[in-house]
């Protein structure tokens, strides 16, 4: 994310063009927009010497939160996290998981509409990337926008439901990923990668497919055939009802994620 990170942050002035937060024209009411905003760079900090309590503290007086409402905020907050037994420790023993939490938390504290994330899995063991991966489809889950930049994009599959490229300041490509999730506020399910197998080879295959509501043929024989299917599972379980009414022996079908490292490639 690096520049661009900066310039979405409010930390930098961008060189042309104008950035708007929820709505509101970062340059002109850059305090307003923050507020709406959280940001986690690639190359974070946290007070080594302060608990994480303390840490919590700062980063919420820092949005203007205090008193009850700001005890309260971070008791939720370090629960949501698995910070909860950690609130008396110095930031500077936590583990980089840990720490990567603590601000992810220092981040998030205020309530943001959008959270900017650099490179969130770096330095990350296993267990703390599933974790990491959780805490992200649930924020999304919870109508917050999350913009991550990576790259290693196939750390992102588990959560990401759009991929937006960049290039020289420029958008190239923003769209919605094939089964990648169900944005938050869409009552429309995303599209997902169908892949169908019948049992033994039936000549009637591709006719059949080509007239199935919300299925999208991309590739069909007598015996297999894959596309795109948009619809929900009601609408999927008719489709195949519609195929074995038809008589076709389907003995397979499976829904895939669209692989995001394809997708940029494409």
């Amino acid at each position: 994310m690096d520049v661009v990170g900066l310039d979405l942050a409010g930390l930098d002035e961008p060189a042309g063009g104008g950035i708007r937060i929820d709505g509101i024209d970062l340059l002109a009411e850059p305090r307003a927009a923050q507020r709406r905003l959280g940001y986690l760079p690639d190359h974070f900090g946290v007070y080594v010497d302060l608990s994480v309590a303390r840490c919590l503290r700062y980063a919420g007086a820092a949005h203007g939160l205090e008193g009850a409402a700001l005890a309260a905020r971070i008791g939720e907050i370090s629960a949501q996290l698995g910070l909860a037994d950690k609130l008396d420790a110095r930031a500077g023993t936590l583990s980089r998981g840990q720490r990567q939490r603590l601000a992810i938390a220092q981040a998030i504290l205020h309530r943001p509409r959008v959270l900017l994330l650099d490179e969130p899995a770096s330095g990350l063991d296993p267990d703390a990337r599933s974790e990491l991966s959780s805490l992200m489809r649930a924020l999304g889950a919870a109508g917050m926008t999350l913009l991550v930049s990576s790259h290693i994009l196939a750390e992102l599959e588990a959560y990401c439901t759009h991929m937006l490229v960049l290039r020289a300041g420029r958008i190239l490509e923003h769209r919605a990923l094939t089964g990648g999730g169900h944005p938050a506020g869409s009552d429309e399910p995303p599209p997902r990668r169908l892949q169908l197998r019948l049992a033994r080879p039936d000549a009637r295959l591709p006719q059949v497919l080509a007239g199935l509501p919300g299925f999208e043929p991309v590739e069909a024989t007598e015996q297999e055939a894959h596309g795109v299917f948009r619809g929900d599972d009601a609408a999927l379980a008719a489709a195949l009802a519609t195929l074995i009414a038809a008589g076709l022996p389907v003995c397979e079908c499976a829904t895939q994620a669209e692989r995001l490292q394809d997708a940029y490639l494409a």
